[in-house]
């Protein structure tokens, strides 16, 4: 079974309607979870936390859908770096 990992991050908003960050350079990373009830609970705490500031969002990015290993590489992944 493949292991799905997810990544908690937020910050602070230039809109609270909108998803841009005010500043990419202070974007806080919570960090990279085994599965999604570890990474909600990381969610939930720092969302509760920052709760008073309606600026502050954070999210849950499933990482494990951003690569399939069964998919042939993208042109970027073959160039290599």
């Amino acid at each position: 079974m493949p292991q799905r990992l997810h990544l908690v991050f937020g910050g602070e908003l230039v809109d609270p309607s909108s998803n841009v960050f005010r500043d990419v350079d202070d974007i806080h990373i919570v960090g990279m979870f085994p599965d999604y009830a570890s990474a909600y609970n990381a969610w939930k705490s720092e969302a509760q936390r920052t709760v008073d500031n309606a600026h502050m969002r954070y999210y849950i990015a499933h990482i494990h859908r951003l690569r399939d290993e069964e998919a042939e590489a993208s042109s970027t992944e073959e160039l290599g770096t």
